[in-house]
């Protein structure tokens, strides 16, 4: 028996309102963060396009998880892969909505939700996933004595900044062609992480140095590694979060995915680059990073490549963030620049990891561009969901996109 294909701008697409009436109309998109939720809970009608998704999911998904580097799937843009994008996307969307900014709170920087209950407080229900583990970061600096008269809550050092959570549904395990792990990062909270966003210098990743050093921002690795006498390490609270996983679900096939906003995409690839280079026995280790700055030189990202971990990053072309800190290595290299280009470029920054480019200026959706916008996590999040291609503008993206799917519909 046949199905029958609903409309595909009503069921296929959620996040456009209504079929465009020409190509030059502007379809403005309901809620990114619904996408994936809406797609997958949509009732029987559309059951067949469903179950062809979830079919190519779980036969490709190590490709989603970027074993081949994303080749093929980024311009034009896979739906498959977009979906995947979003659904992390919202993982990290929980980290802000569970993080307790309010400075006169008695728990300002902590998260404001059990374990239990985070993920469906945040907004995102039926994921199938359940956390296991808070994330707690520590700053390095203190601030000076002559500060001592400035309110407590600038001086926190410890603060919560993300979880770990185990899909543990078997349908979304079915669906996804394995058990997989997420690992979600906020970004900036508290006046001693933005501190720590200012110590730009490169310092070495372990070891004695040397010129081909890998080397990273002094206080993104201050973040991820500093310790107090009652707080662990980042480092160490996901090690040894990870070594507890695998050691109780490596039987079958896992999957390791850690997606972070702006600080946490900094984290992010630390903690990628930590966890492969630390298990012999790691499972395949993604990175899905949104708004990240560059976080080390070409020596670390060498490094990083040989730890087999993959890193995609989302970069919108007019978000300040991806462009700093320090001087590009590609441009340190530069000889009317600098008398010994070549010591410049060894301890400059570059970028890692394969790149998917945005940009807020093509999207018809966005009513103002600011410095401010362009790096908000929901701007990230409402690109990938218009995105097509390199060559189709976001004008366009609604007609050609919901054309093409009506096409394969009829076929």
């Amino acid at each position: 028996m046949r199905v029958a294909i609903p409309s595909p701008n009503k069921h296929l697409f959620p996040l456009f309102k209504s079929r465009p009436t020409s190509t030059n109309s502007v379809v403005k998109p309901t809620n990114p963060h619904s996408y994936f939720r809406q797609l997958k809970h949509r009732e029987m009608g559309c059951a067949a396009i469903v179950a062809k998704s979830v079919a190519v999911c779980k036969k490709k998904w190590m490709e989603y998880q970027g074993i081949n580097n994303w080749e093929g799937l980024l311009d034009p843009l896979d739906d498959n892969l977009r979906r995947e994008i979003l659904r992390y996307g919202e993982f990290v969307e929980a980290t802000y909505r569970s993080f307790d900014f309010n400075p006169s709170s008695p728990t300002y920087a902590t998260c404001k939700h059990p374990k239990s209950s985070l993920l469906a407080r945040a907004g995102i229900r039926g994921t199938g996933y359940r956390v296991t583990r808070y994330l707690c970061a520590t700053c390095g600096v203190q601030l000076p004595h002559w500060a001592s008269n400035v309110p407590s809550w600038m001086g926190t050092r410890s603060s919560w900044i993300g979880y770990v959570a185990v899909c543990k549904d078997g349908r979304e395990i079915s669906r996804l062609g394995r058990r997989d792990v997420v690992i979600a990062l906020r970004g900036t909270g508290t006046c001693l992480e933005w501190i720590e966003n200012l110590r730009a210098n490169l310092t070495c990743l372990g070891g004695d140095g040397g010129e081909e050093a890998p080397m990273v921002g002094s206080g993104f690795l201050s973040l991820y590694t500093s310790k107090t006498a009652t707080n662990m390490s980042l480092q160490d609270i996901i090690r040894e979060e990870v070594a507890r996983i695998i050691k109780k679900y490596s039987d079958k096939p896992l999957s390791l995915t850690i997606t972070g906003h702006s600080l946490g995409a900094a984290l992010a690839i630390l903690s990628a680059y930590d966890i492969s280079s630390s298990f012999s026995n790691a499972p395949m280790v993604t990175v899905i990073s949104f708004g990240g700055p560059r976080v080390g030189n070409r020596a670390f990202r060498r490094f990083l490549e040989k730890s087999q971990a993959n890193v995609l990053r989302i970069v919108n072309s007019d978000d300040l963030v991806t462009k700093v800190p320090g001087l590009k290595d590609d441009v340190a290299r530069l000889p009317w620049l600098f008398r010994e280009p070549t010591e410049h470029a060894l301890s400059a920054y570059t970028d890692v990891g394969r790149e998917l480019r945005l940009s807020s200026r093509e999207c018809p959706y966005l009513g103002s561009i600011d410095l401010a916008t362009c790096h908000e996590l929901k701007t990230y999040l409402q690109l990938i969901s218009g995105f097509v291609g390199s060559k189709c503008p976001f004008r366009a993206t609604a007609t050609k996109v919901l054309s093409g799917n009506n096409s394969r519909s009829k076929g």
